[in-house]
């Protein structure tokens, strides 16, 4: 039985404990940090172990490699990409974003990771916390959502799955989610305009992240993540996203209650997947206690999100690719 959640671990390599715990617990996919990254052959040898306990040849392996500030993999072993703020002012904006993409799938696919969170679909506004800051293409919709699908397009060319985030959108918060709920209180017609605009534009993605927001003018009650009203009625209704979605961690501040209440809540809102990061045992055997196996339309999507890039990537040159980037970041202001 594979369980809808995906987990992080406490270090480079999986302990005996943690080892026990993941093949007992038989999570989709396993969400790597810095704290777990060394170099190349120990990356490799860590999503290969995972891959080993669940039995998996393709079990996701997840990181946050968006560039800019949330990078997990960096120097001296891999060379680092300019945040998604940078693309816009460049001459060719959607070239860049394409070849900044490309260049991280390379780096990931290389190491056997497979899934990469990103790209950041939050539309940047008046007063959005630095949480999000320079991670944000642009504050025009239209604009994020033409980076974010040149993005998205560069990771599946290069065998590595993108999940867009933070599903219905995040640039309005003005707290930063991990520490406090952030609350919404725009209209429903302007966060459609503006907010849900991207997602909707690339709402044939093969996943996508919950934000941990409260809108008000959906649900006073209860953040995007738990809420079922949203869930149904924005991220599978008005932005039509048919993929696969999953929780933002559930050790982040924004959410209330203990994990077990947590992890029920987002199910019942309709989440597909839960995700927990921080790979504390105890409160991961919670989370994992209440998880469901993976089935029906929840497996039909994360099927689908893999095969999305089952061919193997397409031919590259990295050296020129990085060449070509370098050159079109020189053409934006400093």
């Amino acid at each position: 039985m594979i369980r809808a959640t995906v987990l992080g671990c406490a270090g480079p390599t999986l302990g005996a404990e943690e080892r026990a715990f993941l093949s007992d617990a038989q999570p989709w996919g396993l969400i790597l940090f810095k704290r777990n990254v060394v170099d190349r052959a120990q990356l490799r040898a860590l999503a290969d172990d995972f891959r080993a306990l669940v039995g998996r040849a393709d079990a996701p392996v997840l990181i946050d490699q968006e560039g800019g500030r949330v990078q997990r993999m960096g120097p001296p072993h891999w060379l680092p990409v300019p945040a998604a703020a940078r693309f816009a002012a460049t001459s060719a904006p959607e070239r860049a974003a394409w070849l900044a993409a490309r260049l991280i799938a390379a780096d990931l696919f290389e190491v056997g990771i497979n899934v990469n969170c990103a790209p950041v679909l939050d539309v940047a506004g008046e007063g959005m916390h630095a949480a999000i800051g320079a991670r944000a293409f642009s504050d025009s919709a239209e604009r994020v959502a033409a980076l974010g699908r040149a993005y998205a397009d560069g990771l599946i060319a290069g065998a590595v799955a993108p999940v867009v985030k933070h599903i219905p959108g995040h640039g309005r918060a003005q707290v930063d989610s991990h520490l406090d709920l952030p609350v919404v209180t725009a209209s429903r017609e302007a966060l459609a305009a503006r907010d849900f605009l991207p997602f909707a534009a690339l709402s044939d993605l093969p996943m996508a992240m919950s934000a941990h927001i409260v809108f008000t003018a959906v649900d006073a009650t209860a953040p995007a993540t738990t809420s079922p009203r949203v869930v149904s009625q924005i991220m599978r209704g008005a932005i039509g996203f048919d993929g696969l979605i999953f929780s933002d961690d559930t050790s982040m501040k924004a959410l209330r209650g203990s994990f077990t209440e947590k992890t029920r809540a987002i199910f019942a809102a309709g989440l597909d997947i839960v995700l927990h990061c921080n790979g504390d045992l105890t409160e991961a055997r919670e989370v994992v206690a209440e998880t469901p196996e993976l089935k029906g339309e929840a497996l039909r999507r994360a099927e689908a999100a893999l095969n999305c890039v089952a061919g193997g990537p397409q031919a590259f040159d990295a050296a020129a690719g990085r060449a070509e980037l370098e050159a079109l970041l020189a053409t934006a202001p400093a």
